[in-house]
């Protein structure tokens, strides 16, 4: 996939949305087969038997008619999880999504033409923006390759969610509104919306059908950073978004009351193409050190983020750019993808805009004023102050480990994920002196509008490996054998859960069934191993691959006793970062980021061991 670059291609981005498989339901046995191997690591042997008691009764009883309304459900679906996912995992939560769920990414700019400078800003904005605007345009003519896995072509859907798309805060429920057409479809909103101290602004990317050069881009980007330099700052209305859900909602349902208008402005910034957030703030930022700029960019200033966009692209004032976006609509390769695309675009032009210098009479941008009074007001500082209070308990280190990358572990014939999802075990078990329960996603686009599935790294063969390196009187011959053992299952588990033999996603389908039905929640789901494995979001490692291609991404813990782990893998280099709660006693970024190292070059170690 990794030269899958944006290219002009006969095949159109969503030709193949139509005749992508349907999402199958795993059989039941298996699922329950697969569960029962991955609570070992958490259970003695008492415990361990009582659970097997409790999934043979599940399997035996209430788990079979479960299982055939399940299957029932999936008859009438191409997709059965689709809608319960976004519920369960988005739309339904209630914590405050912009630290808790979004996620976000440093640029590599700053490894080539853009390092960090001051008064860069507006013009490699512009530069930027006019790069993220021909990716919507070829998305818009369906121009954008279709990724395939060999010849298969996988789902394109979530490229739809990228612009023009915007989560809803609802009482009970979130929703999500997405404006973006293709040109065969019909009219798709054509606005930026601009963020600068407080304030907002929108200017539309076409004049007179054609899309904006850069320096018109920057004209209008100057005007509004002038107007804001040189006047009070706005009220900060954006940082509304970071505050708890149902408090949102009723904040926004206010700002409604006050004044119509106000509606008219909130639904201008929802079908914006994407937000542009002109960030004040000159974090520091090296090819081998992302964690400044990477805190700022998943917790900085709440007042140039509108935290329900599915897409915020952050210019700080020296010219590093960034990412955030909300995780509802889709999943963190989309912005990848773009984010590699740009970074190529600037690389190909040597950071400089090439194109003409003129810049045509264009309208000058449009400011969106909300209506406001003391309630408002006061609900923005209330929003502000619980944020600021949240993110400064967030720890988060972004490191690269450079002594090797891919080229090394593909000659020791190791998976490179896989390499790093067991140091990561490693690791935490020789900090924490236990096994750590891990949640690593796996894709499962081969299937119609397929996301995500659960891979569960902490396995048997793991636990055992990890056990092996802390015993002084294991033999580097075996300690090899037990870790290739961990390999080769880990590989089997990643294929699985992609080919939709996954069963995480399955027992959620099955607990779901269960409460719609009215039905008590089955002892699986209530048994204490069931949680103490991770089940029910309570993953102390959660993990996730963000590709082959020099794009990085970071995200808070799953659990306050829990860290962060994101990735990306290089022929040189990993790259990784690493969060956890400051207030967690238990819980050290740097010192598990500093043991992941380690273990990279144990087990490098291990392989110059002669085999047998």
């Amino acid at each position: 996939m990794e030269n899958q670059l944006a290219k002009s291609t006969e095949e159109r981005t969503f030709q193949y949305q139509d005749s992508l498989p349907s999402l199958p339901v795993p059989s039941l046995e298996e699922s329950l087969k697969k569960y029962l191997e991955s609570v070992k690591p958490f259970a003695n042997e008492e415990e361990y038997k009582n659970t097997e008691a409790i999934v043979q009764k599940f399997q035996n009883g209430i788990g079979k008619k479960l299982q055939q309304k399940l299957l029932q459900r999936a008859k009438g679906k191409r997709n059965w999880l689709e809608e319960w996912w976004l519920n369960v995992a988005y739309l339904d939560v209630r914590i405050p999504s912009q630290l808790n769920v979004n996620f976000g990414g440093p640029a590599s700019h700053i490894e080539h033409y853009w390092p960090p400078k001051e008064g860069t800003q507006l013009e490699r904005g512009s530069i930027s923006l006019w790069h993220n605007l021909n990716y919507w345009q070829l998305l818009r003519k369906e121009k954008l390759a279709v990724e395939k896995v060999g010849n298969i072509p996988l789902d394109m859907n979530q490229f739809r969610m990228l612009f023009s798309t915007c989560k809803i805060p609802g009482i009970t429920r979130d929703s999500i509104i997405n404006y973006f057409r293709t040109e065969r479809e019909g009219h798709s909103p054509s606005h930026l919306a601009v963020l600068c101290r407080g304030r907002v602004f929108v200017f539309d990317v076409m004049h007179e059908g054609y899309l904006m050069t850069a320096p018109e881009i920057q004209r209008q980007l100057t005007y509004i950073q002038k107007k804001c330099h040189s006047e009070p700052d706005g009220p900060g209305v954006a940082a509304l978004t970071t505050e708890e859900r149902t408090r949102w909602a009723k904040a926004r349902e206010y700002l409604i009351s006050l004044n119509p208008e106000n509606l008219t402005i909130l639904e201008k910034i929802q079908s914006s193409l994407l937000v542009f957030c002109l960030d004040d703030d000159s974090p520091h930022a090296t090819p081998e050190d992302y964690s400044q700029v990477s805190a700022k960019i998943l917790h900085g200033d709440p007042t140039v983020r509108w935290g329900d966009k599915s897409y915020n692209l952050i210019a700080f004032s020296n010219g590093v750019f960034g990412s955030n976006g909300d995780h509802a609509p889709f999943d963190a390769m989309v912005l990848v993808k773009i984010f590699y695309y740009i970074d190529e675009k600037i690389l190909e032009n040597e950071g400089r805009w090439k194109g003409s210098e003129k810049v045509r009479d264009i309208p000058v941008p449009e400011e969106l004023v909300f209506t406001v009074d003391e309630k408002v007001l006061n609900d923005i500082n209330q929003a502000r102050a619980q944020y600021f209070k949240q993110a400064s308990d967030l720890q988060l280190v972004v490191y690269a480990f450079t002594s090797f990358g891919k080229k090394q572990t593909k000659k020791k014939q190791l998976h490179p994920d896989t390499f790093i999802q067991l140091a990561l075990q490693l690791a935490y078990y020789r900090l924490h002196g236990r096994p750590g329960c891990c949640y690593e996603t796996a894709m499962t686009r081969l299937f119609y509008h397929g996301r995500t599935e659960t891979v569960r790294p902490c396995t048997v063969e793991a636990v055992n490996w990890c056990q092996s390196m802390q015993n002084p009187s294991t033999s580097l011959l075996e300690q090899q054998h037990m870790m290739l053992k961990a390999f080769a299952k880990h590989n089997k588990m990643m294929k699985d859960c992609s080919t939709g033999k996954g069963f995480d996603r399955h027992l959620l389908g099955l607990s779901l069934i269960a409460k719609e039905e009215g039905l008590p929640v089955p002892e699986l789901f209530t048994d204490p191993l069931f949680s103490r494995s991770g089940g029910g979001g309570n993953f102390v490692l959660s993990t996730s691959l963000a590709g082959y291609l020099r794009v990085q991404g970071m995200v808070a813990p799953m659990v306050h006793n829990g860290y962060g782990f994101f990735y990306h893998i290089r022929d040189d280099r990993f790259v990784v970062s690493c969060s956890a709660w400051k207030s967690c006693p238990e819980t050290d970024a740097e010192k598990l980021v500093q043991q992941v190292f380690r273990a990279f070059h144990d087990m490098m170690q291990l392989m110059e061991t002669p085999h047998l």
